[in-house]
């Protein structure tokens, strides 16, 4: 009975360990872990590079000469010789006022002056003759001194006249109203027919010289030594202006290139700033009286630069740092910013050629698995926008 039992058991047991051997078999296989997903990111790759520094500002566009011209006599407008916004020359004959008065009074000093010369050549005649006879006493010495003292007057008006004959020349010549500078005129405010006035302030029009032309601007009191480094040049650092009034992009249309023509002799202590003036050329007259510009200034020029995009350096805690590709991994890498702007960045720490990650860095730590996009490698070309050394 005993051993009936025990070969109940053996066959349970052996039962039990082939089934658990069948199911081991049976199973389905469990999952593997699942490997890192690698983070998609794009790259650029480190260049050297010449890089010019730069310092921008606000500036306003000057003209070096404005004139508004204004009737120094008074009189009838009789022409107008130039059109609202035509281009004029120094010298240019722009308007004219009656001059008839002025005339009749230059005809009258001119036949007073011939009267008393006449008179003049009389009395000098008559001085001689009283001359010889004062010798043998033959006229009185006191006769010959009040014929000196008529010739003396004479002579004074005579004088007299010419000086009234020259103010009534530059009287005419104010009829003609000449251009004191070459420029554009304005619109102006007067029609022919109308009576001029000394006294009225409005005057006839502007006329604004355009070419060459001035832009003025403010920069921080500190940028004080470097202006003065920059105007001490041969020839002076170059200036160049662009459209609007946003310091934080110059890539747009520029309007032209001149150069730093002066400072100013003080410093403004109400915002800590320092004016400053820079001359162009203006052929195209794309700057223009009034126009607020940005302006940029090269100051220095960094030899073999490192130079990459904004994006790619990272600002941690205490440090930079940026992330290199190696392999199919990413590296930390720590990095000195050496200077930036809004479209470049000079570091230290890494070498020409390394590949540096520039976007997608949210995803990363160091020795990621990563996925470089299918675009080439960046190359940066921020630098090659502004003037070459």
């Amino acid at each position: 009975m005993r051993n009936r039992k025990t070969v109940v058991v053996l066959a349970g047991v052996l039962a039990v360990i082939v089934a658990g051997g069948l199911w081991l078999q049976l199973k389905p296989p469990g999952a593997k872990l699942a490997a890192p997903t690698a983070v998609p990111v794009r790259v650029v790759s480190v260049a050297r590079q010449d890089v010019p520094r730069h310092v921008t500002g606000i500036g306003s566009v000057l003209s070096l000469h404005s004139v508004v011209i204004r009737p120094q006599v008074d009189g009838i407008l009789t022409r107008l010789l130039v059109k609202e916004g035509q281009l004029v020359k120094t010298g240019d004959l722009l308007a004219a006022i009656d001059d008839r008065s002025i005339r009749a009074s230059l005809d009258q000093a001119r036949a007073q002056l011939a009267q008393n010369q006449a008179q003049l050549q009389v009395a000098q005649v008559n001085l001689q003759r009283y001359k010889l006879l004062s010798v043998d006493d033959g006229v009185s010495r006191q006769t010959y001194d009040q014929q000196q003292a008529l010739v003396n007057q004479l002579k004074a008006s005579t004088q007299g006249n010419q000086a009234a004959i020259d103010a009534a020349q530059v009287q005419l010549s104010y009829t003609q109203i000449r251009s004191p500078v070459s420029g554009r005129v304005g619109i102006r405010t007067v029609d022919e027919g109308n009576f001029l006035r000394t006294s009225d302030t409005q005057g006839l029009f502007s006329v604004t010289q355009i070419d060459p032309i001035a832009v003025e601007f403010s920069l921080p009191q500190q940028m004080l030594p470097s202006l003065q480094g920059l105007l001490a040049t041969s020839p002076p650092a170059s200036v160049e202006a662009y459209l609007g009034a946003d310091t934080d992009s110059v890539t747009g249309d520029r309007l032209g290139e001149g150069h730093l023509s002066l400072i100013d002799n003080q410093i403004d202590t109400n915002t800590g700033t320092i004016r400053a003036k820079a001359e162009f050329d203006n052929p195209g007259q794309k700057l223009w009286p009034g126009q607020l510009v940005t302006i940029k200034i090269r100051t220095a020029v960094d030899k073999g630069a490192l130079v990459v995009p904004p994006g790619v350096v990272q600002r941690g805690l205490d440090k930079h740092f940026v992330y290199r590709v190696k392999d199919d991994q990413v590296e930390i890498v720590p990095v000195q910013m050496v200077y930036q702007d809004s479209g470049q960045n000079i570091i230290q720490g890494v070498q020409a050629g390394d590949r540096l990650v520039s976007d997608g860095q949210s995803r990363l730590k160091a020795g990621a698995r990563i996925e470089v996009l299918s675009e080439p490698p960046q190359q940066i070309q921020a630098a090659n926008t502004g003037p070459q050394p």
